[in-house]
């Protein structure tokens, strides 16, 4: 069990493991299991030690920001549901306390932003019963100061309402607890750490120096802290799930009305209702993809669309779903439009951060190959074509194909990409091309399964003319000595 061996020492090693899982496996089988594993560990009727609450959430925050803002998502509103509907049937035991713990401990380390907490809070304080109570102080203790630190201001009004609720009723001002609470309340208000017995902040912060630690080449910072609302997640399944860039979706259409289409401003001005009905047909379904979508359909060119997307200023997890929607317009189109490959290349030029999502984005693909349309199969390989040409993406984004079990879809595309890239450069750019991951220790297996790949699938019964196959074995040839290159100069 998950349970018996997460523990600090191993916290890198298995991030690493799920990680991998990850990236082989669907995300969304991988979302369910993971959840459902960590709710069962986490959420009993008997109260959990907070040490293993706070560790197991420290995993989710870790994969929230090295998988992707879908892991915390995912979690996050199972365990939001489940808090609504077990403080809704007013249930007895510690369920509720230990999904508090849960919500409380994806603030600390930075998955969600503090509104989420407050609205919790208001909440409590509304129903006001003495089971509120306790667990508005088991919140107060453990993230009252840094809901202080975030948000002063909402942390004031908080405390007015609580002082408001307890003096309209003399009976609750005689309770312990209740007093408690308000001392707990006039010491976060004072910054004083003092009054608040057993307040021990030490082991949050020992776990948030290890995040940092594990997450230092990580660019996404609280920028990936998703700003979302206890009504948000609630509704999700009717609404949508914006928070999450690139999300599936399903439900009544978040935009149902002329009117309210007719809003959606870009760059350059308000865009015509035939191109957001065109947003529409092509599912684009969030107010960020039918803004990148407009931008892209409207530029005259592609450094016009590039400029005009960098102008929409988006965050660092928002930008990925510019991405996701160049290479879903590309994948849709009757013929190959080199437009979206000229533009991806651009962005991968850009900033590193978009090589990597494409490169993400491209082993989903390959995990979906069997469910796409042959136009769309051919314009994904002429896509990967040209951005491997271009030096956008290397090669090691086949470092995830197995090859040694090819099914058939996968046969299929990468004899595909790789005849256009051995039929279609120059010698000195080819061998650039297969050069650069020659003589990388973790990707000699790639290598070797590429070498393999270009013997049996492209050069055995080759078709096409004398001259297309003699140009063909030529090309084959460099390849194949760019990929033994720094391999024979290492073993001198």
């Amino acid at each position: 069990m998950l349970e018996e061996w997460l523990s600090e020492p191993n916290f890198a090693s298995i991030s690493g493991q799920l990680e991998e899982l990850y990236m082989t496996h669907s995300r969304k089988d991988m979302n369910e299991t993971l959840t459902d594993i960590l709710l069962s560990a986490c959420v009993t009727p008997a109260m959990m030690p907070d040490r293993l609450l706070m560790e197991h959430v420290f995993l989710v925050s870790i994969l929230h920001y090295t998988v992707g803002l879908e892991v915390g998502a995912h979690f996050l509103e199972a365990v939001v549901k489940k808090f609504d509907e077990v403080h809704r049937s007013g249930s007895e035991g510690k369920v509720c306390n230990n999904l508090i713990a849960l919500l409380a401990h994806l603030y600390n380390f930075h998955v969600v932003h503090s509104v989420l907490i407050f609205e919790i809070l208001k909440i409590l304080l509304d129903s006001f019963t003495e089971k509120d109570i306790e667990i508005i102080l088991f919140l107060l203790k453990n993230v009252g100061f840094s809901l202080r630190k975030d948000d002063a201001l909402a942390l004031k009004e908080l405390i007015s309402e609580a002082q408001k609720k307890a003096g309209m009723n003399k009976e609750l001002v005689d309770q312990s607890r209740v007093r408690f609470m308000l001392e707990t309340m006039l010491a976060l208000k004072n910054n004083d750490m003092r009054k608040i017995p057993g307040y021990d902040p030490e082991p949050v912060e020992r776990l948030r120096k290890l995040q940092r630690s594990m997450l230092h080449n990580n660019g996404g910072g609280k920028e990936a802290q998703l700003h979302v609302t206890f009504e948000n997640i609630l509704n999700a399944d009717q609404t949508g799930r914006w928070w999450i860039v690139g999300s599936s979706w399903s439900g009544t259409p978040m935009i149902s009305n002329a009117d309210s289409i007719s809003q959606l401003k870009l760059p350059g001005g308000k865009v015509s209702s035939k191109i957001l009905e065109l947003a529409r047909k092509q599912r684009m379904n969030t107010d960020i993809r039918r803004t990148i979508f407009c931008v892209m359909m409207t530029s005259e060119d592609f450094l016009e669309a590039f400029e005009n997307l960098l102008r929409l200023g988006l965050k660092d997890h928002q930008e990925r779903e510019i991405v996701h929607v160049l290479i879903d317009c590309c994948l849709q189109e009757k013929t190959f439009n080199a437009f979206y490959a000229i533009l991806g290349d651009k962005f991968c030029n850009y900033d590193r951060r978009f090589q990597m999502t494409f490169q993400f984005s491209m082993w989903d693909k390959f995990r979906e190959l069997e469910n796409l349309s042959d136009t769309a199969f051919s314009n994904l390989g002429d896509l990967l074509a040209h951005l491997l040409k271009k030096k956008s993406l290397s090669l090691s984004v086949f470092k995830v194909i197995e090859f040694s079990e090819l099914d058939k879809p996968k046969v299929r595309l990468l004899r595909h990409i790789l005849r256009k890239l051995l039929m279609e450069t120059g010698p000195e750019e080819l061998a650039a091309i297969f050069g650069r991951i020659s003589g990388i220790p973790k990707l000699g297996l790639l290598c070797e399964g590429l070498k393999l790949f270009i013997s049996h699938f492209l050069l055995k019964n080759s078709h096409g003319s004398s001259e297309e196959v003699s140009l063909l074995k030529e090309q084959a040839n460099v390849a194949e000595k760019a990929l033994q290159a720094k391999d024979s100069k290492l073993k001198l």
